[in-house]
């Protein structure tokens, strides 16, 4: 072996070594606590959103054009497990493009940054189907009221 590989193989031996020490001082460790690494705090929650004035103003979000919402109900926002955003069920009667009633189609909606960013029809075995629907057209109807005809 020349002398280049015995150097090599050397760098790469104190390599090895020096990485396979940086699992011994997590957050766990006995070591001082300057040598450990620190525990990754949680993101803070938002706070919860005002779902029926979201649902109502971005119907286009959770609904397909030409669907014809009617009886538009959301449930309470959750947490979403998934991150620091929120996630909720959206209900409401629909029409196919060629006018036919679809009937009642339940979506889970997920709501990151006050924004609705994804959405998808939910399954038999969701917990959409046991959840609490309050109407969304009240407060629609509502902020319609308040709000100057132009």
């Amino acid at each position: 072996m020349g002398q280049g590989q015995v150097q090599v193989v050397a760098l790469l031996a104190g390599a090895a070594l020096m990485l396979s020490g940086c699992g011994l001082a997590d957050s766990h460790a006995v070591w001082p606590d300057m040598l450990k690494v620190k525990a990754t705090e949680p993101a803070p929650l938002e706070t919860p959103p005002d779902l029926k004035r979201l649902v109502a103003g971005k119907l286009d979000s959770v609904f397909t054009a030409g669907s014809q919402p009617a009886h538009v109900r959301v449930s309470a926002p959750l947490h979403d497990p998934r991150g620091t955003g929120w996630t909720a069920c959206v209900r409401a009667e629909l029409t196919s493009v060629i006018g036919k009633p679809l009937g009642t189609q339940t979506y889970r909606v997920f709501i990151n940054d006050g924004a609705i960013f994804d959405r998808r029809q939910v399954e038999a075995d969701d917990n959409c189907v046991t959840e609490t629907y309050e109407p969304v057209e009240s407060s629609v109807q509502l902020e319609a009221q308040r709000s100057p005809k132009p």
